[in-house]
């Protein structure tokens, strides 16, 4: 067996499991039952894997069902991150001691994988005062409305969470 077999079957079994995925999408989002509108739902959905199938784009990091496990537990501590980040913006707005101090860093990201950085970029920005600004080497560039937060943010426990999606 090549090499190149695994990598195949891979992206084989890949374009297998996006298949249901994008007929039950198009089946919620039509709403249609029709046979026309069946046929015309299951030729979309063969055209689509046939164009993605060509542009070699299926494989384990296009479509990370790995993580779906565990995003809701994920999903749900990040919206507490979320409300309890909005709640100190509020504080630090209304503070009649402005201790506003914007600061702009690198935050690390090494040894992450290509979804994990994603990922946990995309936690940084959803939280209001931080902002995700582009990913240097393996770092992810991050401004912050208060220096401490920029500090804070590497030992925090966004890292270890996000890298949690992806064990094993």
């Amino acid at each position: 067996m090549s090499a190149g077999k695994p990598v195949l079957a891979r992206r084989r079994g890949t374009a297998l499991v996006l298949a249901p995925l994008l007929a039950a999408f198009w089946l919620v989002m039509s709403g249609h039952l029709t046979w026309l509108h069946l046929t015309l739902g299951a030729l979309s959905v063969a055209l689509v894997i046939w164009v993605v199938w060509r542009m070699q784009v299926v494989d384990k990091e296009s479509l990370p069902l790995r993580i779906v496990p565990r995003l809701p537990l994920y999903l749900l501590w990040l919206v507490g991150q979320i409300m309890l980040s909005a709640l100190s913006v509020l504080r630090l707005v209304w503070s009649p001691r402005r201790r506003i101090r914007p600061a702009f860093g690198t935050v690390p990201a090494a040894g992450m994988s290509e979804v994990a950085k994603v990922v946990y970029a995309n936690s940084i920005t959803l939280t209001p005062g931080t902002l995700s600004v582009s990913f240097r080497g393996g770092d992810v560039e991050v401004h912050s409305l208060v220096e401490d937060d920029l500090a804070d943010l590497p030992g925090s426990a966004m890292p270890r969470r996000v890298a949690g999606l992806e064990r094993r």
